[in-house]
């Protein structure tokens, strides 16, 4: 790749299940150095295709119609020679998917140059009223530890990190803006309508078909209202209206519309401030449903490691920070952004709780050796 580049280049994958997502993602992240992030469709500059997926002949037909300027690299196990498209062989190696990416950044660079303007050759394809819709479109925010905790701060007289304090560590998403916009969404999603939600706070708009939020309040505010009991709030209370007098401002400020999972997700994880949800019990397993969309979700400190020991096999939250070794605020914050978004469920089948679930692969690496040399011991003697 190009040590000039300021930033990675940004791909979009295709035709990929979650495991085989995840996989990429942090593939791109770890063995290739950054090289390339993933990214939503809208913001993609590279697309990525699994070309031994069901569909994989349909997609490819797809991106080769759109006559794009964005460059195609199919994986796949047998070599395909396809005109105009980049081909790195599975399983794939580092060397030949960072040679794959450099050629992609460099084909990118001769058309931008051949066009003017890659954007502005975007803009063919691309539909200018959504691509301003910038907090929708935005990819994930990382969080560090430094960050988190300067983002999240503390509840007065509680510490969530103590286990002696693990029965008061919980909040109640009911008695926040959250409760009332889960509440809110739900009956907007159930009418099919347009509603405005007025907390007398600032105007909240759901439109349940394009499963988009407008709020017109920026991030800083939200995370300042998130984390206040409403009933600590003066006013007139919440309530629910059809929206059609309050969509005009939403039309005029495209740029304050959010995707409706993205937006849930940061506001549990603010509201929750490194608690659980009242309605889980820590002390029993809980499970992950299926990879969360990490590439529009804000990043908590640790959420990939505990996407990834949950999608092992169901774990108690105490459990969950003892084995990844991290802060019980960490686990307790991702799990409120997962539950609020339904991929959270606690493990109710009783072969959750009596079967063991799987040990990482160096406990069981560890194992078979402390066995072999048992036995080579024993042949000694």
């Amino acid at each position: 790749m190009n040590d000039k580049r300021k930033s990675p280049l940004k791909v979009v994958l295709h035709g990929m299940d979650g495991r085989t997502y995840k996989t990429m993602v942090m593939y791109l992240q770890g063995p290739c150095k950054g090289a390339a992030i993933v990214v939503e469709d809208i913001d993609a500059e590279v697309d990525m295709i699994d070309a031994d997926s069901v569909n994989a002949k349909t997609l490819l037909e797809q991106k080769q119609a759109e006559n794009s300027v964005r460059p195609i690299i199919v994986l796949s196990l047998k070599e395909q020679k396809l005109e105009n498209v980049l081909y790195v062989k599975k399983p794939v190696r580092t060397a030949e998917m960072l040679d794959a990416l450099a050629t992609a950044e460099a084909m990118l660079t001769a058309r931008q140059k051949s066009s003017g303007n890659v954007k502005a050759n975007r803009k063919l394809f691309i539909n200018t009223d959504e691509r301003k819709k910038t907090s929708k479109h935005q990819t994930a925010m990382h969080l560090d530890e430094g960050n988190f905790n300067a983002f999240m701060g503390s509840i007065p007289g509680l510490d969530v990190n103590d286990p002696k304090q693990f029965p008061n560590a919980f909040y109640n998403p009911k008695e926040y803006f959250q409760g009332y916009f889960q509440s809110a969404c739900l009956i907007a999603q159930t009418k099919k309508q347009v509603l405005h939600l007025n907390s007398g706070w600032k105007s909240l708009i759901i439109f349940p078909h394009n499963h988009e939020v407008w709020l017109d309040a920026d991030d800083k505010q939200l995370r300042s209202f998130a984390g206040l009991p409403i009933n600590n709030l003066s006013g007139e209370g919440m309530s629910l209206t059809p929206a059609s007098a309050h969509v005009l401002s939403a039309e005029n400020a495209p740029e304050k519309f959010h995707n409706l999972d993205a937006f849930l997700w940061k506001l549990a994880v603010w509201t929750s401030r490194g608690r659980y949800p009242v309605a889980l019990d820590i002390y029993k397993p809980v499970f992950l449903k299926h990879w969360p969309n990490f590439t529009r979700l804000i990043v908590t400190p640790h959420a990939l490691r505990i996407s990834a020991l949950l999608i092992a096999g169901p774990r108690t939250l105490p459990d969950i920070a003892e084995i990844l070794k991290i802060k019980p605020q960490y686990v307790f914050a991702f799990v409120s952004a997962a539950y609020a978004l339904g991929l959270i469920k606690q493990a109710k089948r009783q072969a959750d709780e009596i079967i063991q679930p799987p040990v990482s692969k160096n406990n069981e690496r560890q194992g078979l050796f402390t066995r072999i040399i048992s036995k080579l011991r024993g042949h000694k003697t």
